[in-house]
């Protein structure tokens, strides 16, 4: 009871702090998202629902992830949980601070992170593993059993020929779910433009616009490399090791991808402490 009052406090503060939830991107610039930066810029309504979320008992050294096929630790972010399977060379190695702190989140088998997973499925307990009670979706047993204090959400697959809207929509009702626990929200953008058009990233871009959390721009991340980083389908990563004091293999993406996402975890963990 107390931590669903908290909930709807924290939903009420962020409504008064960010001026960006009562108006839509109305930009005549479709492409305005493109210039967002790599690593998020953190605001104060992230700050201030980091804060709350602390105050609810959220656990300051776990961070959590809500995704799909992308998402899966084996792949992202799981390496920083083996020494042996990354090297962050003289130019990353400030990261190592943030890698420590968050000990055990990187390698775990998120409940809200699967092969067949969208935005959709994220919400509802249909889609729940074993694990979680009768009742709850994949995002409501992820933060049971975890309790984090940051989560990356990061959905790259979308039913085909299904409007944005109807994902920004569905990517909207988990940020809040999110943001009503006092988790901090660090949205992805993706790589690839199966749909044509941009229109899922630039959907991602307007979601975290209106509710004033953290960006990582990844799709900016991977412009630079051969392919944008995508092997011949146009979906799935180029890989190689994650050895990032070696140039050649930050060409792949793979690499850029786990680079930047901790990156960004680090910018968003420094940026919720600052002033506390």
């Amino acid at each position: 009871m107390i931590k669903k009052f908290l909930s709807l406090i924290i939903l009420c503060v962020l409504f008064t702090l960010s001026p960006a939830l009562a108006q839509d991107n109305t930009d005549d610039n479709p492409d305005w998202w493109k210039e967002m930066p790599v690593i998020p810029v953190v605001s104060d309504t992230a700050r201030e629902i980091y804060r709350r979320g602390i105050e609810m008992g959220n656990n300051p050294n776990a961070f959590a992830k809500v995704g799909d096929c992308q998402n899966v630790s084996s792949f992202f972010l799981g390496i920083f949980d083996k020494p042996d399977e990354y090297i962050l060379g003289d130019d990353y190695a400030y990261l190592q601070e943030t890698i420590d702190h968050f000990a055990g989140s990187f390698e775990r088998n998120s409940e809200a992170v699967d092969n067949g997973f969208n935005v959709a499925s994220v919400l509802s307990p249909l889609w729940a593993s074993r694990r979680c009670d009768p009742t709850e979706s994949p995002n409501e047993c992820e933060n049971r059993l975890h309790n984090p204090s940051i989560v990356f959400i990061s959905m790259e697959t979308w039913w085909s020929g299904e409007d944005a809207s109807i994902y920004e929509g569905y990517l909207s009702e988990i940020v809040e779910y999110w943001i009503s626990e006092g988790v901090v929200p660090i949205l992805a953008t993706k790589a690839d433009n199966l749909e044509g058009n941009h229109g899922i990233n630039r959907a991602i871009a307007t979601v975290a616009r209106r509710y004033d959390v953290p960006l990582w721009n990844f799709w900016l991340a991977v412009q630079d490399l051969p392919n944008g980083g995508l092997t011949e389908d146009g979906f799935h990563l180029t890989f190689a090791r994650n050895f990032f004091n070696d140039p050649q293999r930050l060409k792949y993406g793979w690499v850029i991808r786990n680079l930047t996402a901790l990156q960004a975890l680090d910018a968003v963990w420094r940026g919720v402490n600052e002033n506390q």
